[in-house]
């Protein structure tokens, strides 16, 4: 394989690349925001205790994974279009965003093996102070927090294997809500979905971002160096600047000089030859191709320029 097709193997491998980069972006982005604005999620941050251990959790976790997002997409704006178009600049943008991403999803990766259960645990956390605070003083606030949480997670109460609940703690669960499971249980359960997604989402942006790290510095290294590239050797036209520029400078002169004479041939010495403008002999000369002057010039009947002129052919 030459260095041309390898370069067209890669600006293919960049846009592919580059799609599912974006779709990734955008199923961080919604995973986001289902965490922040998700009725399960959103009932325990809004719980109003004196400290909140989800509420921090929660904050942290929407930023960081709108910012990934937001890295994600940008990259892989930036990296198809510096594709299409072979422009460095666009090109170390996109190995800049991705390589902040992968530092990101390096974080993400590293506090999720660390500390797998800190989101569970802030949650579960937080729904204790709450219940415990209904126990011990009955506040109708708390009552109403508490009871939005076992509505959301559609649990009741929790039951201690090693202790029997007590009056207060029985009376929360009544009726059909004593049929509900326990709700340490149901956070837990609801919670361990969405750490799986992330876990998944963290492995397959890895994966991604570090395969668009090669692609984009080589193709940088590519555009940089100039070679193998599709655009390179393109020319486009563009008009001539104004003046007696003849198209064949082997035949014909300048229009400063006048024209260059034509030797008669044997056809025009005999006379068989037809004029082919229609206004010239054979033995006048021809008139240059292009001649462009100013109106000024045409007002000399000898000058070089009188011939297009009379035959409309002058600037």
């Amino acid at each position: 394989m030459g260095p041309r097709s390898r370069v067209r193997a890669a600006k293919c491998q960049m846009l592919v690349t580059s799609f599912f980069v974006l779709l990734l972006g955008l199923c961080t982005a919604t995973v986001a925001a289902l965490t922040y604005f998700g009725a399960h999620f959103a009932v325990i941050s809004r719980a109003s205790l004196e400290r909140n251990p989800y509420e921090i959790v929660h904050c942290w976790a929407f930023y960081a994974g709108m910012s990934l997002a937001g890295l994600l997409s940008l990259g892989a704006v930036l990296s198809a279009a510096a594709t299409v178009r072979e422009a460095q600049g666009l090109m170390a943008g996109a190995f800049l965003s991705f390589a902040l991403g992968f530092c990101v999803l390096v974080q993400v990766a590293f506090w999720g093996s660390r500390n797998p259960t800190q989101v569970e645990d802030a949650a579960l956390d937080t729904y204790d102070l709450v219940y415990d605070q209904v126990v011990k003083t009955a506040s109708p606030v708390r009552q109403q927090e508490l009871a939005a949480i076992q509505d959301a997670f559609l649990c009741c109460g929790k039951r201690s294997p090693f202790s029997r609940l007590g009056r207060a703690e029985a009376g929360l669960c009544q009726g059909e809500e004593a049929a509900r499971e326990d709700c340490l249980q149901g956070i837990r359960s609801h919670l361990r979905p969405y750490q799986s997604v992330l876990s998944t989402l963290s492995g397959i942006g890895l994966a991604l971002t570090g395969c668009a790290l090669l692609l984009s510095a080589f193709l940088w290294f590519a555009i940089r160096s100039g070679r193998s590239l599709d655009r390179k050797g393109k020319y486009s036209l563009a008009a001539r600047a104004c003046g007696c520029q003849p198209q064949e400078p082997g035949v014909f002169r300048h229009c400063r000089d006048g024209p260059a004479p034509r030797a008669p041939s044997g056809a025009d010495a005999v006379g068989d030859s037809e004029p082919r403008g229609g206004s010239w002999t054979a033995d006048s000369p021809l008139p240059p191709l292009s001649c462009h002057r100013p109106p000024s010039a045409c007002r000399d009947p000898h000058g070089p320029c009188s011939a297009c002129c009379s035959h409309g052919l002058g600037g």
